[in-house]
């Protein structure tokens, strides 16, 4: 499964957002494998974050004055919330960029795996309550794909979500995995998007 994620990603060219007036933000949509089945790593954000409090995210955040590249912020932020350093991250590409409405971020996504071995996760207490390892297959699987209310300039909207047990996957996260699973989901020599 990891060569076919990897052969998608790879293949695709991303589509990059302006950022009108946005601020600058990117996340690491990182796999690892369990039992040998590949998963999503997704982390709960703590109650007492200045965004997203209490939402499933990827790790990730704003893009700092160190940062030379946006690769390098979800990198940087990846060792930060949940202890993977980037050298153990085999980074395959990059997804469209999104938004996230709330906070007024322009993100991108990158999507890469741990290298095989790795299996020290820790998360930053401050920032992330939980680690989540979401198999792919149940993400893969439209039973789980259900849709959540939300806000969109005052007006009550249904919008793509994922469920995991007691867990709903909505937002920016939602729209990355969406369109994630599109891409690795395509037969071969077909590209969805």
């Amino acid at each position: 499964m990891r060569d076919q994620v990897r052969d998608a990603i790879r293949a695709y060219t991303p589509r990059s957002m302006p950022l009108d007036g946005r601020r600058d933000a990117a996340v690491m949509l990182l796999l690892h494998v369990v039992d040998d089945v590949e998963h999503v790593l997704l982390q709960v954000r703590t109650a007492t974050v200045e965004h997203h409090r209490g939402e499933i995210s990827f790790p990730g955040g704003r893009r700092d004055r160190v940062d030379a590249t946006l690769l390098d912020t979800a990198l940087r932020e990846t060792r930060e919330e949940i202890g993977v350093p980037p050298e153990a991250v085999e980074v395959f590409g990059a997804l469209d960029d999104t938004d996230t409405r709330a906070s007024n971020y322009r993100v991108r996504p990158y999507v890469g795996a741990v290298t095989p071995g790795f299996d020290a996760f820790l998360h930053a207490e401050r920032e992330v309550s939980a680690l989540l390892h979401v198999p792919l297959p149940h993400l893969l699987d439209p039973v789980n794909h259900v849709w959540k209310a939300v806000d969109q300039d005052g007006a009550m909207v249904a919008s793509p979500a994922y469920q995991f047990g007691e867990h709903v996957i909505w937002g920016a996260t939602a729209r990355v995995l969406s369109q994630f699973l599109g891409l690795i989901a395509a037969p071969a020599g077909e590209t969805r998007i």
